[in-house]
């Protein structure tokens, strides 16, 4: 089943207030969609960011992910600076998914690490409290973010 038919499925149920809630199926579609993923891309000029997300990619199975180069101090001007991220680099790339990680939203609001396919259609995310408040060094926060939104789709660590 296409992506657009299960949106358009829940859409659907619930007009009708017929919706209880996530499917097996659209759990199992986002599962299917990041292990085919075959073009991974991070936009960031932190290497350590991109390292860390590749260990625990091929600790779940997944394909190596690549660095997008690209100055995204930018997206800090927006409201969802993680997300903004992410759009940047699908307007200036193609891919199967973006993994982008960034500030969750004003400063002081902590950091989300988010998954987004082809059309910009978020698939997971995961936050984590600001650095401040949580002492992690950045390689273990992101570690942390990016194993949670995985698991939170119901991947398992292959490896």
């Amino acid at each position: 089943m296409k992506l657009e038919k299960i949106i358009k499925n829940a859409c659907e149920e619930s007009i009708s207030e017929s919706r209880t809630g996530d499917t097996e199926d659209e759990i199992k579609f986002i599962q299917n969609y990041l292990k085919s993923a075959r073009k991974i891309i991070v936009p960031s000029k932190n290497a350590v960011k991109l390292n860390i997300i590749n260990r625990v990619l091929k600790e779940f199975g997944l394909q190596k992910a690549e660095q997008l180069h690209i100055n995204t101090n930018a997206a800090d001007l927006n409201r969802l600076p993680a997300l903004s991220k992410a759009i940047m680099a699908l307007d200036q790339c193609e891919c199967d998914l973006i993994i982008s990680r960034g500030r969750l939203g004003v400063p002081g609001s902590g950091s989300m690490l988010v998954m987004i396919d082809k059309k910009g259609r978020i698939l997971t995310a995961a936050t984590s409290p600001s650095h401040v408040v949580h002492k992690k060094e950045v390689k273990d926060a992101v570690s942390g973010e990016i194993v949670h939104a995985l698991e939170r789709i119901g991947l398992k660590r292959i490896k």
